[in-house]
């Protein structure tokens, strides 16, 4: 048997080094991600720190004297702060946001279900910990397009009782009697990657409150280079107004929502199709000054930004000069461009904050009705946990701004 001091230098070593690690991750909350895989951990310290926080503070609950102690506990003690900041510095933002929105977009009453409220606020503390539930929602795979011989499908999310079923054709559900306004989700993935099952907890949180979310694939670079995938938006909308009626839904009441190379696609296809029934456009840290973009790259062991560009439009800016600037968003703000809801972090390793901060300066300079929501910890699909700071700021404002629009 070991002796009693063996185990205690032990523990105490176990705990150095669970305080080490735990220092290391939580600090990747302070600095943007330097490689693909620490954005990936970024994205957890910053939505799941409030959770990791408590595992630092363990080293908290025996403290130390001898050497190998007093670094643990210290260690400990920084990374505990350093995991719970994300959480601390969405406080003011939260207590901000709502005067925000009306600020923006007017007052409004979010839509609700039974057993599906609104956000009650942009943070609750609970939610935390148990996560953000939503009833069971109805999904059905449709084909909208063919192009190129690939067929194209949306996933259509809508509340139960579905649509058509519901009753008479042409009727919603929870009032709507001319159907259900729309949100048509634009997927990521530097347009080459991704398809309509990303990230589906929005849709269905969203379905489950009285939309119907239509989820879409889109054709895909380098094979089909733009502007094949903004073609593939515009098609999606202009099937889902097409079939309205028998699918319960009201082709007037449209909202397109992208993140990242997705929030590029919904703006560029919100502002240049100048039709109506385009009531909003949400886009959740998009590219957006492509020439830009391509002159100040990603770091490349996050991301070859410059590769991803020259493959979806065809070569640099020098030799694609003119797709660069027809897949600007910011090209096309005019005195038409619908209301804008903009989400970005500020620690984005992938597309700069500034990008959604030029876009907001051209929307004011026309008097659009935007807001740049910044959350000043969060990286690049801050959203994967709802549950987060981000993600539940980012639900309250989107509940509202859909609610103000259609």
């Amino acid at each position: 048997m070991l002796p009693a001091t063996i185990f205690a230098a032990l523990g105490a070593l176990g705990r150095l080094l669970l305080s080490a690690a735990s220092a290391l991750v939580c600090f990747l909350s302070l600095r943007r991600a330097p490689t693909y895989r620490l954005w990936l951990a970024a994205v957890g310290v910053t939505e799941w720190g409030h959770g990791l926080a408590p595992l630092a503070l363990a080293a908290l609950l025996r403290p130390y004297r001898r050497a190998i102690g007093f670094p643990a506990w210290t260690l400990g003690a920084a990374a505990g702060v350093v995991g719970a900041l994300p959480l601390l510095r969405a406080l003011p933002l939260a207590r901000r946001l709502p005067d925000e929105l009306v600020a923006a977009f007017g007052p409004v009453q979010p839509r609700t279900r039974p057993g599906a409220p609104p956000r009650p606020a942009p943070l609750v503390s609970l939610d935390l910990l148990r996560g953000v539930a939503s009833p069971t929602v109805r999904c059905d795979r449709l084909a909208y397009r063919c192009a190129a011989g690939q067929e194209l499908r949306l996933d259509l999310y809508r509340p139960l009782p579905a649509c058509p079923s519901n009753g008479p054709a042409g009727k919603g559900v929870g009032g709507d009697e001319a159907g259900l306004p729309v949100v048509v989700v634009v997927h990521g993935g530097g347009w080459e990657s991704g398809d309509a099952g990303q990230l589906p907890e929005v849709n269905r949180y969203l379905a489950a409150r009285g939309y119907a979310v239509a989820a879409i694939c889109y054709r895909l670079a380098p094979q089909h280079p733009f502007p094949a995938a903004l073609e593939d938006v515009l098609a999606a909308v202009a099937h889902l107004k097409a079939h309205a009626m028998e699918l319960g839904l009201d082709g007037g009441r449209i909202v397109l929502y992208g993140r990242s190379a997705g929030g590029h696609l919904a703006l560029l296809a919100a502002y240049t199709a100048r039709d109506p029934a385009i009531r909003g456009v949400v886009a959740l840290y998009p590219p957006i000054d492509l020439r830009w973009g391509y002159a100040n790259p990603a770091a490349r062991r996050v991301i070859d930004s410059c590769a991803v560009l020259e493959r979806f439009l065809g070569g640099t800016p020098e030799t694609a000069s003119a797709a660069y600037d027809a897949a600007s968003p910011l090209t096309f703000v005019g005195p038409e461009s619908p209301p804008t809801l903009l989400v970005h972090g500020g620690q984005d390793v992938m597309a700069s904050p500034l990008h959604s901060r030029w876009l907001a300066q051209r929307l004011a300079a026309h008097d659009r009705p935007h807001l740049l929501l910044e959350l000043p910890w969060a990286t690049h699909g801050f959203e994967a946990n709802l549950s987060g700071p981000g993600g539940q700021l980012l639900l309250y404002a989107l509940e509202r701004f859909l609610s103000a629009v259609v």
